[in-house]
């Protein structure tokens, strides 16, 4: 027996949020990784996390420029917990948001 599929009307919308670390070093992804969601567990607290639903992408993130997907009510809660990384001599700026993965990567980080 096969399982139905979600309706698209139930599924979550995500928002993919483009964003770049300006540092005087080339930070790797893990220690990164890490930063961001210290920076969103202490801001947004565990409810928060669990319904934002941030995920960073691994295979998205080089030259200092990197993919998050997050839940499309939660894209400012986000932007927010970004700037509160306090790393030593890091600063996140976001380059931009968009709805569809394929549109993020060609608009942001494709430069």
């Amino acid at each position: 027996m096969k399982v139905k599929p979600i309706l698209p009307s139930l599924r979550e919308k995500k928002r993919y949020l483009v964003f770049e670390v300006l540092s005087k070093d080339s930070l790797n992804f893990s220690a990164l990784n890490d930063a961001i969601y210290d920076s969103c567990f202490n801001y947004l607290g565990d409810l928060g996390m669990a319904k934002a639903g941030i995920l960073t992408m691994k295979d998205k993130y080089s030259n200092n420029k990197g993919i998050i997907r997050v839940n499309h009510k939660n894209t400012e809660n986000l932007k927010s917990a970004l700037m509160l990384i306090n790393k030593k001599d890091v600063l996140i700026r976001t380059l931009g948001v968009s709805g569809i993965l394929k549109k993020a990567e060609n608009k942001f980080l494709a430069k």
